[in-house]
């Protein structure tokens, strides 16, 4: 738990510090543990160094007005050193929802990470609509602040 915390905490602090706000500051333990504790969330690791977190699950109440099964990106990150493993997170958890018999992978972001966006729809992900959520961006509440996200999914 501390090693998923530590990475989402180290890619919070270099997105607040180039002025993106897709995160808070830190995240609090609970909002990752029981994600942990069902076994959804995984730690990449690269010989032997963490290199990154993604938690995959298998609902989504943000995406409720969609059928279709599909897998659900949340949370993922990657240490500094190993920026650029994104598309392979990305692919392994395509895989993964293809072995469950998902049709898409789906994911989310703060719509005003224009770059994020980009990102998204550059490895194929298609604009599905933006929606508010409650809480801390990543935090996933039904009281607190609201935040624009944006909703992309892949067809597989």
């Amino acid at each position: 738990m501390a090693l998923v915390v530590a990475v989402l905490d180290q890619a919070a602090a270099w997105l607040t510090a180039a002025g993106i706000k897709q995160w808070p500051d830190r995240f609090e333990t609970e909002w990752v543990a029981p994600s942990v504790e069902r076994g959804e969330t995984w730690l990449v690791r690269i010989d032997g160094r963490t290199a990154g977190t993604m938690t995959l699950d298998w609902s989504d109440p943000l995406w409720s007005d969609r059928a279709g099964k599909a897998g659900y990106v949340h949370r993922m990150a990657v240490e500094r050193w190993a920026a650029g493993i994104g598309r392979a997170i990305l692919t392994w958890a395509a895989d993964q929802a293809c072995a469950h018999g998902g049709a898409t992978l789906r994911l989310d972001c703060v719509a005003a990470n224009r770059g994020l966006r980009a990102y998204y729809e550059a490895a194929g992900f298609q604009h599905r609509g933006d929606v508010e959520v409650g809480g801390a961006p990543g935090q996933r509440s039904d009281d607190g602040i609201r935040t624009l996200v944006s909703r992309y999914e892949l067809p597989l």
